[in-house]
């Protein structure tokens, strides 16, 4: 029997601020970031409170590393329409951190922005995105500075990350992968080697929670539940709007399809919001496209 393992976003808010399961998060960041990276401690910030609302559709944590980089994580599960907006906001505030009044802008440490989404944010087909910042000549390629501490200005400036979870097909090919996997399915197979995944297999099993926590948990559960149905009811009903003139059931279906193909959704999504079968879906594409 599969071990049944808390979901992601909750561990954040709950288990993973603890100092003893840093290794899990200490481990994603690493198959992440493709460098090893040690947590010196989690921050407490207007954002990074261990009793924020179990309601919010988001999570965020802000933790410092050894080489005092700041990395703050947020894992959100409903759309945000100024959500690029937001990213780079927040990013900028992560930038300033490190600065009181009085001191030199030497103190600026590199952020990193590491965005876990749970909601189609455009239409492309990749699952993880980074975005840095480079300065180079419009004439020549050459980025060269003069600052002593630092090899090129990206070694400061802040660094994305967006993770669409709900992208991911599934298909493990390396170990960032089985993260990829993990926060999607909420579960660990046993041939899976990424670093923190055995910590956190440990770690996240429901079986180990406390009676507290355990309410807890199924509470946010229940509240995640309540909000993902209010979401599609508000997709369906949107989608049913556009297309009111439709007869019967088995119409509304094809007719919601039809306006999903004309947005780009993919195959899946249509699928899973109208029921329609392959190749029902298959077909009407087809026609769609002639």
């Amino acid at each position: 029997m599969k071990n049944r393992l808390v979901r992601f976003d909750w561990a954040m808010k709950k288990l993973l601020r603890n100092k003893a399961n840093f290794e899990i998060l200490e481990g994603f960041l690493s198959e992440l970031i493709k460098q090893d990276v040690k947590i010196e401690k989690i921050l407490e910030s207007q954002n990074n409170k261990s009793d924020f609302d179990d309601k919010q559709n988001r999570v965020e944590l802000l933790a410092e590393t050894d080489i005092k980089e700041l990395i703050f994580i947020k894992l959100q599960t409903e759309y945000q329409y100024d959500y690029f907006y937001r990213l780079a906001y927040e990013a900028s505030k992560l930038t300033t951190y490190n600065i009181v009044s009085g001191f030199n802008y030497d103190k600026v440490k590199k952020a990193v922005s590491i965005n876990i989404v749970y909601f189609d944010l455009g239409h492309d087909e990749d699952y993880i995105y980074k975005e840095t910042t480079e300065f180079k000549g419009i004439h020549t390629v050459d980025q060269k500075n003069n600052i002593k501490d630092i090899e090129q200005v990206s070694d400061i400036v802040p660094e994305y990350y967006i993770l669409k979870v709900n992208e991911f097909d599934n298909i493990v090919k390396n170990t960032l992968d089985e993260w990829i996997y993990f926060l999607k399915n909420s579960e660990i197979k046993s041939e899976f080697s990424a670093k923190g995944l055995k910590k956190a297999e440990e770690e996240l099993n429901v079986l180990k929670l406390s009676k507290e926590d355990l309410a807890a948990y199924e509470r946010y559960i229940d509240d995640w539940r309540v909000g993902e149905s209010s979401i599609k009811t508000a997709f369906f009903e949107g989608r049913i709007d556009a297309v009111s003139k439709a007869k019967g059931k088995k119409e509304i279906k094809i007719a919601i399809a039809l306006e999903m193909l004309k947005d780009g959704e993919p195959e899946d999504k249509i699928r899973k919001y109208t029921g329609l079968t392959d190749n029902e879906i298959i077909e009407l594409k087809k026609n769609h496209n002639e």
